[in-house]
């Protein structure tokens, strides 16, 4: 496995060996940041890293399997951060023999105070950087065409707007999709202000030759075709989210009274059945739009869109559940054609729809702007790429705001703002929001499709728990998240696939083994950047607040809170916790789960200590 290293203070780009194995994704994002990134440093510093990951099955036929992470210490949290996206820049990157891109250091300033902004490009003659001044204060969509036209239409491109060039807390990195529209983002945490501090428009992947072959090619086609029968026959996925994308899920959180709405003061919105999967996809069909649309070739999936207005021409291209809400029914906009402009403008500004469709709300919540005007929505974007007061206090994201506003309702924890599952009515999302290392990051386990009696407290913990274990394994294997409801009950068909692609002999538990080591790294790092159990806690009114229509409010238990982190769960990996907890750095070298001391002689695949 390789990686390409640059460093943007001397310019040295140079490819190198990894030796993590297996480990993609969120997984190589933990352990990079784990060896080199100090957890007290500052996020726009030297000594962060933007980490750029994809799986160990990138590249093949396998769906899903090629998403994008990029990673490092959080401006926003303060702690570790995995964003994740799909696009084509995984594939890219294996197509190139290429696990990562680590970026160090910080950008030389020249007389004027002012660092130069440059493109990384990613070829098979290496790496380097380039000026790119030309392309400073555009916007993401400007500037894919514009790389596309200098770099060719095959080259796979992860881009900041303008939100991250002035390094906003809010900014993502946005990667483009088969059709060149840099529409996918890895929105969450901050990660474009770092892209943006280390003076990066944009990297540039120009795709190579290399296609990775299986150890074991018959038992990898067997396996593969296993675990796309399961994709096909599984109901989630070959048939909600293939007809109706994420927005599918309106009409089950609205029911639920889970769908945040006007600031988060009601659960369910009058204007729900407009913005439902459904709906969405009469629109698109009646105008000439994509109701099914691949974010990355080679998914049977394809829960993208692009959604067209009236006329038949494109808006944006995926409109998705969380900004349905986050920027519709959290804004009271119930005009699905107003809430797909006001999410090209984020794009192409560059900032997370949740972040900010948050940070506008509590605006409106305290009557600063009226909910539903959603031309004033579009005025306070474009005054974030302005760089005004005004947009840069909305792009330091909703904690910013609120501190501002003087109000103590602000729907964060440590510093992100909640997604768009309210976790006072499905109670799981309380703990899945509390407890995982990301802060308020509804991707790290999504509980509402469980079959549990969500507004009951009893058993939420345990089910959330297990819940963000199987999804911290499936991203650092590179996969999506959506295929978790599918393969996640059979683990045994995704570990057959890393046995026969690598020619090794991993055990089922092998999957949990790995996502419970994730995690406890990602703990280990937050505990030694001074985020405890004090930050695992969502904001009071939460629990104070009852949630019309259902009038409910978080009440897990504190016990089930106190055994959130225990041994016995854990397993050997709670090592890990007890070492940052006692101000050591974790040792575990890998998502084994066994740890350094523990090498395994019967793996083939060499990492650092476990040999696995």
């Amino acid at each position: 496995m390789r990686c390409v290293r640059a460093n943007v203070g001397t310019a040295e780009c140079r490819s190198e060996d990894m030796p993590h194995g297996l480990l993609g994704n969120r997984g190589l994002i933990a352990i990079i940041a784990q060896g080199e990134i100090d957890p007290l440093g500052h996020p726009l510093g030297a000594g962060n890293r933007l980490i750029v990951a994809t799986g160990p099955l990138a590249g093949t036929a396998v769906s899903s399997a090629a998403r994008i992470s990029v990673g490092g210490k959080s401006p926003l949290t303060g702690g570790i951060k995995e964003a994740n996206g799909g696009g084509e820049a995984g594939r890219a990157l294996a197509s190139l023999d290429l696990r990562a891109i680590i970026v160090e250091g910080l950008p030389p300033r020249g007389p004027d105070g002012k660092a130069p902004l440059r493109l990384l490009v990613v070829s098979e003659e290496g790496a380097h950087l380039e000026e790119a001044g030309a392309l400073a204060g555009k916007g993401t969509y400007e500037t894919a065409a514009l790389l596309r036209s200098w770099y060719g239409e095959r080259a796979a491109l992860l881009i900041i707007g303008p939100a991250g060039e002035m390094r906003l807390p809010t900014a993502g990195v946005f990667a483009t999709d088969p059709d060149g529209q840099p529409g996918r983002a890895c929105a969450r945490g901050g990660m474009g202000a770092v892209m943006g501090a280390k003076g990066l428009k944009a990297i540039v992947i120009v795709p190579g030759n290399h296609r990775p072959k299986p150890a074991q090619p018959e038992r990898f086609r067997k396996a593969a075709a296993e675990f796309h029968r399961l994709l096909r026959e599984t109901p989630q996925t070959g048939k909600f989210y293939r007809e109706y994308g994420t927005a599918y899920s309106v009409g089950a959180l609205n029911a639920l009274g889970a769908m945040p709405t006007r600031n988060f003061t009601v659960g369910s919105f009058e204007h729900a059945d407009a913005l439902s999967g459904e709906r969405l996809r009469e629109l698109m069909l009646e105008r000439g739009g994509k109701p099914v649309h691949a974010c990355m070739r080679g998914c049977i999936i394809q829960c993208s869109n692009v959604y067209v207005d009236g006329t038949g021409r494109p808006l944006v291209s995926p409109l998705e559940y969380e900004t349905l809400v986050l920027m519709g029914s959290n804004l009271g906009i119930g005009d699905p054609d107003q809430i797909a402009r006001l999410n090209y403008l984020a794009n192409d500004i560059g900032v997370d729809t949740i972040e900010t469709g948050a940070a506008i709300g509590l605006l409106m919540g305290e009557g600063e702007v009226p909910f539903g005007d959603g031309a004033t929505v579009a005025r306070l974007l474009e005054e974030i790429r302005r760089g005004s007061a005004i947009g840069r206090l909305i792009g330091c994201g909703a904690a910013t705001v609120g501190r501002a506003l003087g109000t103590p309702r602000v729907p964060v924890v440590k510093g992100q703002s909640f997604a768009a599952h309210e976790a006072r009515a499905v109670k799981g999302m309380a703990i899945t929001y509390g407890m995982t290392p990301m802060g308020a990051d509804h991707s790290t386990g999504v509980t509402f499709r469980a079959k549990v009696d969500h507004s009951r407290p009893e058993g939420q913990m345990e089910l959330s728990r297990d819940t963000q274990v199987r999804v911290a394994a499936y991203d650092a294997l590179g996969f999506c998240l959506f295929v978790t409801p599918a393969v996640g009950p059979r683990p045994e068909v995704t570990v057959e696939l890393l046995n026969a692609m690598y020619d090794l002999s991993l055990p089922p538990d092998y999957i949990t083994d790995l996502g419970k080591w994730v995690i406890l790294t990602e703990r280990a790092f937050n505990l030694a950047a001074g985020l405890g159990p004090a930050h695992d806690r969502l904001p009071e009114f939460m629990y104070t607040e009852p949630l019309p229509p259902t009038g409910l409010v978080v009440d897990i238990p504190q016990e089930d809170l106190d055994r959130y982190w225990e041994a016995e769960y854990w397993g050997t990996s709670a090592d890990l916790l007890s070492e940052a907890a006692a101000g050591s750095r974790p040792t575990a070298c890998c998502g084994c789960g066994r740890g350094a001391e523990q090498p395994d002689q019967e793996t083939t695949q060499g990492r650092d200590g476990c040999g696995d």
